[in-house]
């Protein structure tokens, strides 16, 4: 996409993460390991309370950076678009951040709930399972945002499992 106008270049920045969304080969499993050091900071600045505030506004900003960037495409879920990464990884990650919280533990403590977070997302995001595929057939920006969103409460629904199972 070339950037035209003021709101071109944002949705460009905003969809693509920073311009992460043209690394290759793999552009969503890149948005997905970019978007780990910005929720720690996130986390590390306001808490559960900032990642969960963070997470709807960042959806509201990808979908109208998708709704436009893809305007008048052909296709409406083109690779470079990772923002829809960067909020369902960040939904995987909340039963982290929340169990580092009620330890009272620094959330990188919890290394192997993120490693899990990174797997499961990338795992429900690529298969598509169920509801998963359902949103992705949903040809826009919704579509693009949707099944992100519910790989990762998938995920989290995982990662909250395997802390409960491996902590009791």
């Amino acid at each position: 996409m070339k950037a035209n106008t003021m709101k071109d270049r944002w949705a460009e920045i905003t969809a693509t993460y920073f311009y992460v969304g043209y690394l290759k080969p793999a552009p969503g499993t890149w948005g997905s390991l970019a978007a780990l050091p910005l929720a720690w900071l996130i986390y590390a600045i306001g808490g559960v309370w900032l990642m969960a505030l963070a997470i709807p506004a960042t959806y509201v900003k990808g979908y109208l950076a998708t709704k436009w960037m893809t305007q008048g495409r052909d296709n409406h879920d083109p690779s470079e678009i990772v923002i829809d990464e960067v909020v369902g990884q960040w939904i995987a990650l909340m039963p982290v951040f929340i169990g580092a919280a009620h330890a009272g533990v620094s959330a990188l403590a919890l290394w192997p709930g993120w490693i899990a977070a990174f797997v499961l997302f990338r795992l429900f995001d690529i298969t598509k399972p169920g509801p998963v595929g359902w949103a992705d057939r949903k040809d826009n920006a919704t579509g693009v945002m949707l099944d992100d969103v519910i790989a990762g409460l998938l995920a989290a629904v995982c990662v909250a499992a395997l802390g409960a199972l491996w902590h009791g």
